[in-house]
Formats: C-alpha cells, structure tokens, sequence
C-alpha cells in the first residue's frame, strides 16, 4: 500500500473542494395551498452551545504576546483528561503574515507517557494574530508518526487556532508497537491529551477557552474524528471527515486474510487479472444507475451482486468468467478478457463479501465489510505478484509479507515484530487479544445520541472506489447508524455522504471502456466542496447542509447522495446535476 500525506488526507473534502452547497428544494408552498410541514429532522436539531450566545467580536495577539511569559512552559498533568507524566513546552515562534495568510504563533512540545518506556507524544498549536473563538483539531494519516506542519489557509482563514500530535511515535522506530500505553494513545487517548494541551494554551492566550472546537481529518484522521464523537462527545462541536478507516484493528489484518485465503496457489489472484475483474464489475454494474457511462454509480446495488453471502446460498456472480473446464488456457492473459479458476473465483469471492469473525469484537460488530466492487481491485496491494512466506510455491528466498499497517498484526496483534502473518488464524489463540486490541483502535460504536443531544454536528464522506480503507466497513457502519439512531435523528446532526467510483483522495474518473465494451473519454468525477465550511455553518449558524449537495468538476455536477441513496439519471444533459435524481 501506498503511503498517503496527512496534508492530503486533512483537507481531503473540505480544501480539495470549493464549490456551491446545492439542492434543498423550494419551501413546498403552492398557490393558495397550505405550506408543507417542516422535515421531520427540523424538529429534532439540537443547537451548539457556542451558537446561543451572542456574537463577539474577534481577539488580535501581537508577536510580543507569543513568547513562554504569555503561554509557559509546561501544563500540569491535572489539566490532561487521559492519564500523563508530564507536558513540556517549547519556546513559541511567531509566523509573519505572508501570502494572503495571516500571522500566527506556534509552540511545540511533548506530553509524556506514564509508562516511562512508551514514546512522547509530540504535538504542535498554531494561534492565529486574529481568532474567532474557533479551533481546529486535525487528524493524522497512515499510522501517523509526524505532527502537523503549517496551519493551512482555510484554517487560518477560519481565524482558527488549531493543533495536533504525531500520536505517540515516530516513523523511525517500531518498537513502539509492542508498547500497550502507545498503541492506547494511537487509539484514543492522544486525541484527548492532545485536545486539553490545545485547549490549554488557546486560554492562555486569548482569555478564554474556544467557543467552538472541530475536528478535521480523513482516513486515520477521519477515524480518529469518529473516536472522539464517540469516546469525548463533550469536547466537539462539530467534524468534517473524510474516508474514515473505521474498523482499524481488522484493516490492519485484511490484507494477510487475503494472503491466508491465497495459500493454496490454485487460489492466487495476481494483478495480471485487474482488467477482467474490473471489466465484470463494470459488466454487471455501470448500467444499473440508468445510463452506461463508465461509472458504477449504484455501488449499494453492485455490492450486494458481488457478496455471495447475501441473497440465494451458492450463487456465483463470477460464473461468466470461469475457465472451461477449469483450466486457465492463458495465466499471463491481461486482458478483459481473461478468465478465473474456480480457486480465484473463491478469492474474489473472499475480497468482496463480508469477512465473519469468530467472536463479535469491539460494539458487537460480527464482520469486516472487506471492500465493494472497484475500478482499482488492484489497489493498495489488494491484489499482488508475489508468493510470500506460508504460501505454496513461494521461493526459498521469498520475504515475509508486509503492507502499509503491517505494526497492527505483529505489533499489536501477535506482540512480535518478527512474526509471519500468515500464522494468524480465525479464533485461535490470538483471539482474546483481538477483541481486546478492537476496544482500543476501532471506532465502531454506533451510538452517538452524546455528541447529538450536546448540538454537535458531522459530515462524513466516502468514496466506492477506495482501496485502502475498506468501503465494506465503511457502508456497514453508515447502516449501523441509521439502525441505532434512525433516519430523522441521523438526518438532524450529520451527513453519510458517498462519492461514487471516487479513491481515498475522494477523487476518479469514469472507466475508458463502458459497461457494453465501448471505448469513451475518460473524466473526472465531480467532488468538489467544502466539509470544513459546511459544517462551522451548520454547528454556529444552524445552517444544515442540503442532504444531497451538488458537488462539481469543472463544468461537471453532480448530486452528491446521503447514504444509501445514489446519483440515478433520469433525463437530460449527462454532465449536469439537474439530470439526477438520488435514489434508493
């Protein structure tokens, strides 16, 4: 897998993003008609406490104010929500205005572990010269291992402090990994130590407190907005998330579950196979929004073709695909082409239907989504070339198998940095030590009445076509909400969006070739907005977004569809919104 920058990741649907908030409908008045009642979300939105006291004007520092007689040089432990030895300031530096931006100053510093042998958490606060009572947490990405750098403009042009931690590790060392306290502050307790600094020095600062406090993160970052929802639901008012990895201990594993089902060689699926996956996936699928475009608009419809384990017991939505006779005339076919073995099909199989566990981990949860059907099955090493140690027919020289999040199953997991994945087994003796490593990292709990009935408010968006995060596990937990809270309550504080056939960057093109085989120009998909500005709306002014918002790329639009309703083309011009209507 491909590493990915926490810049990217924490603008990713909020500064990737620039366009008009779309949609909402007229007021349902018609001549001489009564008006039509209220949504029924109307009634059940909850205000933020910020929002209900009256307006102040904003606060301006000078870069005489940003030094350690204004802002110290420590915090006490006391002043942390999560257990901690010690936080160490660093001398602030002042950052002059420069390019449109405005001044800010900025500190460093470490928090540390009770546990003398856990890693520091290095975090970093930037106070902008004119604040609005606002402040911004940004999340990490990856397995984090690096603070924030510069505040961006968009939260600075917010006039909004904001902070954020490496989490409790570097990327220089793995030993870390093995330490129960780190992998806790990876989980969860780095972003409350983290917010309480932060929160600390805004007071010292400015006089006061934040009136307003968000969290804007994607993937790593986007789970970790979910924890904090659901772990310190009091200290948010608002998160504008992106491509959240919701169910972080299983992601870690998934691609050695994938290893371990292609042990057998008879059941190896190698790129070379992308093209015909994808062609099938595209076969089946890109007609069912109504027009055949390229694009796999319905990803809820074409996710439950490929899940075997929903609908009849042993259908096969490969059966078109097998080879004759079960013999692959042409393994280095690449084509659309190429067929599958019935060994390949049990793996494809396995890659796009709920993955079940032996015992509910954290929340209940029962499976790991694994991922919907893609344009990029490929990706993120999804699918790869070589045979590893523990596969048949690897070589006396092959390697261990590793990925991207590969501390989280040797690490976390097995407790032993040397160990060979592909040793994991489904309820063995490492169980007990999954369900346990799911109640600190996963942030699947459903539930999140708390942050709700305090006024806060959440954007969430994800792409169908992500390859890194699992957009199984992603859709489950968009469905768990809506069971656990309902569709008003859902509809009255937060947004499920999807952005169809769009990557962990939430960005993509529609395919070049069409699902009836026809050759077409390949363009973007429209995803352009702006989360973070959405949601500061939403949470200050009781401004709710339109539940399906026009997004843009280009002269491009389309609407952009609250979970688990699709862009359907009715009629029209193709590449505008207009033509679309957001279906079930």
């Amino acid at each position: 897998m491909t590493q990915f920058l926490r810049s990217a990741l924490a603008v990713a649907g909020s500064a990737a993003l620039l366009a008009a908030c779309g949609g909402g409908g007229g007021d349902g008045g018609g001549s001489g008609g009564p008006a039509a009642p209220p949504p029924a979300e109307a009634s059940l939105s909850i205000p933020a406490p910020g929002s209900l006291l009256p307006a102040a004007s904003d606060i301006s520092i000078a870069q005489a104010d940003c030094s350690a007689a204004k802002l110290g040089t420590s915090v006490a432990p006391a002043d942390i929500g999560e257990p901690v030895a010690a936080v160490t300031l660093n001398a602030p530096t002042w950052t002059a205005a420069a390019g449109g931006n405005q001044a800010y100053c900025s500190i460093t510093g470490a928090i540390y572990a009770v546990d003398p042998s856990a890693p520091v958490i290095n975090f970093r606060v930037s106070l902008p010269e004119n604040w609005a009572r606002r402040a911004v947490h940004t999340g990490g990405g990856g397995m984090n291992g690096f603070p924030p750098g510069n505040p961006s403009a968009a939260i600075l042009g917010l006039r909004a402090a904001t902070w954020g931690s490496d989490s409790g590790h570097t990327f220089m060392d793995s030993n870390w990994a093995l330490n129960e306290e780190a992998m806790k502050n990876l989980g969860f307790m780095q972003m409350k130590k983290t917010r309480d600094v932060g929160v600390m020095l805004t007071q010292r600062m400015y006089g006061e407190k934040p009136r307003f406090t968000y969290w804007q993160g994607g993937s790593q970052g986007g789970r970790e907005g979910l924890t904090v929802m659901q772990r310190y639901p009091q200290d948010y008012d608002g998160a504008a998330l992106t491509v959240p990895i919701v169910n972080f201990s299983t992601l870690t594993l998934a691609p050695e579950l994938i290893r371990i089902q292609e042990k057998p060689l008879a059941n190896w699926v190698p790129p070379v196979k992308v093209a015909a996956i994808r062609a099938e996936f595209m076969r089946q699928c890109d007609k069912l929004d109504g027009l055949v475009d390229g694009i796999i608009n319905n990803y809820t419809a074409c996710r439950d073709i490929f899940n075997v384990k929903a609908g009849a017991p042993g259908r096969n939505p490969w059966v078109d695909k097998r080879c004759p006779g079960n013999v692959d005339p042409n393994p280095t076919d690449n084509t659309a082409t190429a067929c599958f073995t019935d060994g390949q099909i049990e793996t494809l199989k396995f890659i796009y239907s709920p993955y079940a566990f032996a015992t509910p981990l954290a929340n209940g949860v029962t499976s790991f989504g694994m991922w919907a059907p893609t344009t990029d099955p490929g990706g993120s090493g999804l699918l790869i070339n070589t045979r590893h140690v523990g596969q048949e027919g690897a070589d006396p020289g092959a390697t261990i198998h590793s990925h991207l999040g590969i501390l989280g199953v040797t690490g976390f997991l097995f407790k032993d940095l040397n160990a060979n994945p592909l040793d994991y087994v489904e309820g063995g003796m490492l169980n007990a030590r999954r369900v346990e490593i799911s109640r600190h990292l996963d942030a699947t709990n459903p539930d999140l009445s708390t942050f709700y009935k305090r006024g806060g408010k959440v954007l969430i968006t994800i792409g169908s076509n992500d390859s890194l995060a699992s957009t199984g596990a992603q859709l489950d937990y968009y469905q768990s909400v809506l069971d656990k809270m309902t569709r008003p309550v859902v509809d009255a504080f937060a947004r499920l969006w999807v952005l169809p056939q769009t990557g962990h960057g939430l960005s993509g093109t529609n395919l070049g070739v069409d699902g009836d085989g026809n050759t077409i120009p390949s363009v973007a998909i429209p995803n352009s907005f702006n989360g973070l500005q959405m949601v500061v709306d939403w949470v200050e002014q009781n401004q709710a977004p339109s539940k399906n918002p026009t997004v843009t790329a280009g002269a491009k639009s389309l609407p952009m569809c609250s979970y688990p309703q699709h862009p359907q083309y009715v009629s029209g011009d193709v590449a505008l919104a207009a033509s679309y209507t957001c279906a079930d």
